[in-house]
C-alpha cells in the first residue's frame, strides 16, 4: 500500500490526540501541528511536528504533498465567547487559509486533497426552549442559526468547504473534475473521552461531574437539571472521522453530515454519577451564559443522511457508553 501523508492540526487536543494514534496504525505518514508540543503518548506516531501560531506556519506547508488533511484546531465554545476576535482569527483564518492550501494542490498536482472538518452542533440554534422540545432531532438544514461565535464560525467554515471544493475559480456546476478539492465535514455532538480530561468545553458538564464524583470531590453543574444535548463517546468520534475519509466520492450526497449516538440530559449525568460512586456530591448551579449556550443546542440531532450515505453507526450507546467505555477507566485512573 502506498504511504498516504496526512496532516492533523490541534493534535494535541482530545480528538486530536486519538485520531493519531488510529492513524498510526494505518501506516500513514503523520504530521501534526499545534501551538503546544506533542503529548508523550502519540511523539511516536509522528513523523514531524510544527510547534507553533497555525496561521505563520501554513504556508511552509505548501511544500508538503498531503494527501488527506483533518483541521481539529479552534477555540472552543466557552472560550471563544469571551475572546471572540481570537476565536475568529483561529476558527476562520486559520480554516481559510488551510482550505486555499489544500485547493490549490489539488488543482496545481490534478490530486484531489481531501479536507476533514471537524463542524459541530453549535451551528445550530434554537431561539427558545419551547422551540428546541418541538423540534426533537434536527436533520442537517434544520435551524442554522448559531448564537454562539463557535457555531457562526463552524458554520461559516463549512460554507468556505463547500466554496472551494465546488465553486473556486468559477467553474462551470457542472463541471466537477476529480482534482477539486475533497472537503468533507462532521457536525459532532459533545465528545466524551475516558483518555484525556475534560477541557472545560460548554458540553463537559457531563464527564467533569463524573470525574469529579471519582475523586469524591463535590461538583456543581453550570447547567439545569432538564438540560439535554446530544453526546458521543470518542472511539465513535474517531471511527467516524475515518469512515467517512475512505468512503467512495460518489457515494456522499453532502459535504455536511449530522452524527448520533446517545442524547440524556444533565440529571441523567448525576444518576449515572451517583449509581457509580454513591458518596458523589453533585448540585445544580446554572450560569446563564453557559445554560444559554446548552439550551439554543439541539436535543438530538438526525444522522440518517450518514447512515444511508456512508454506513455510520455508533458502537458505543449509553449503556455501552458508561459500563463499558468511560466508567471503567475514571476507576483506573482514580484507584
Amino acid at each position: 500500500m502506498t504511504v498516504k501523508q496526512v496532516l492533523v492540526t490541534g493534535a494535541c487536543g482530545e480528538i486530536g490526540q486519538a485520531l493519531v494514534e488510529e492513524l498510526s496504525k494505518g501506516g500513514y505518514r503523520i504530521t501534526t501541528a499545534d501551538f503546544m508540543p506533542l503529548p508523550d503518548s502519540i511523539k511516536k506516531f509522528s513523523a514531524e511536528h510544527v510547534q507553533g501560531d497555525l496561521l505563520y506556519k501554513i504556508k511552509t506547508f505548501y511544500d508538503y504533498d498531503f494527501d488527506v488533511i483533518f483541521h481539529l484546531a479552534a477555540s472552543l465554545s466557552s472560550k471563544a465567547e469571551v475572546a471572540t476576535e481570537e476565536a475568529h482569527r483561529i476558527n476562520v483564518e486559520g480554516t481559510m487559509q488551510l482550505l486555499m492550501l489544500a485547493a490549490y494542490r489539488s488543482e496545481k498536482y490534478k490530486k484531489s486533497v481531501k479536507f476533514l472538518f471537524p463542524s459541530s452542533i453549535a451551528a445550530y440554534g434554537l431561539p427558545t426552549l419551547d422551540d428546541k422540545n418541538k423540534a426533537g432531532s434536527l436533520r442537517e438544514d434544520d435551524w442554522n442559526n448559531p448564537q454562539t461565535m463557535y457555531g457562526c464560525n463552524k458554520l461559516y467554515c463549512e460554507k468556505l468547504g463547500m466554496y472551494y471544493g465546488k465553486f473556486f475559480g468559477q467553474k462551470h456546476l457542472d463541471e466537477n473534475p476529480p482534482h477539486f478539492l475533497d472537503f468533507r465535514s462532521i457536525r459532532f455532538p459533545g465528545l466524551i473521552s475516558a483518555f484525556t480530561l475534560p477541557s472545560a468545553g460548554t458540553s463537559d458538564y457531563g464527564p467533569e461531574m463524573l470525574h469529579a464524583a471519582a475523586q469524591n470531590k463535590p461538583y456543581k453543574c453550570f447547567v439545569r437539571p432538564d438540560s439535554k444535548i446530544p453526546f458521543m463517546a470518542m472511539p465513535d468520534a474517531i471511527k467516524s472521522l475515518l469512515m467517512l475519509m475512505n468512503a467512495p466520492k460518489e457515494s456522499l450526497t453532502s459535504n455536511v453530515y449530522n452524527i448520533a449516538a446517545f442524547a440524556i440530559t444533565a440529571e441523567e449525568f448525576r444518576q449515572r454519577a451517583i449509581k457509580a460512586f454513591p458518596n458523589a456530591d453533585i448540585t445544580f448551579e446554572p450560569n446563564p451564559r453557559r445554560q444559554g449556550i446548552v439550551d439554543s443546542w439541539p436535543q438530538d440531532v438526525d444522522d440518517s443522511r450518514a447512515r444511508a450515505d456512508w454506513g455510520w453507526s455508533p458502537d458505543y450507546d449509553v449503556d455501552r457508553f458508561f459500563d463499558d467505555y468511560f466508567l471503567p477507566e475514571i476507576r483506573k485512573r482514580y484507584s
